[in-house]
């Protein structure tokens, strides 16, 4: 969904420029930390042997684990000249493939889109923001889309 609506100002060059947000090594121990702050007790993610005796030959992380990423990297300012609030919206993960220990991720993000909505409160602009997780192999792993949401504080 991409709204042109000429009224939004930002940066438009950003709409879908990939940003390079770094690479993470990924060890057994990370694995096992996420799992464990998330509650997860699916031996798949914790117990090494149970790992090894699944068809994946290792333990995997859980489906969430590269949302703790995402927080940790930088994204450009795209200079939306709207409102003056900002919050988070929502946030929908994607796994595509096992993360395993060893593997090495690569994270890069992109502006997906910018649209205008109107609520009750006013006009709200929408902005997305896709992280795309590429494994050593360069294949997809997980896409984390994120919104954020700017409105005026006083609409009236």
């Amino acid at each position: 969904m991409t709204n042109e609506d000429p009224d939004l100002k930002y940066d438009r060059s950003l709409l879908g420029a990939e940003q390079d947000m770094g690479s993470i090594e990924v060890t057994r121990e990370m694995i096992v930390k996420f799992a464990r702050s998330t509650g997860e007790t699916n031996p798949i993610y914790l117990d090494d042997e149970a790992g090894k005796k699944s068809k994946y030959g290792s333990i995997i992380a859980p489906p969430t684990f590269c949302n703790s990423f995402v927080n940790g990297g930088t994204r450009p300012n795209i200079g939306l000249e709207f409102g003056d609030v900002s919050l988070f919206a929502g946030q929908s993960i994607e796994s595509l493939a096992p993360v395993k220990p060893n593997d090495s991720l690569h994270a890069s993000t992109k502006l997906k889109e910018v649209y205008a909505k109107t609520g009750r409160s006013g006009k709200m602009v929408f902005v997305v923001w896709e992280t795309n997780f590429k494994n050593q192999d360069g294949g997809t792993v997980a896409l984390v889309e994120e919104s954020f949401v700017s409105r005026k504080r006083n609409p009236r």
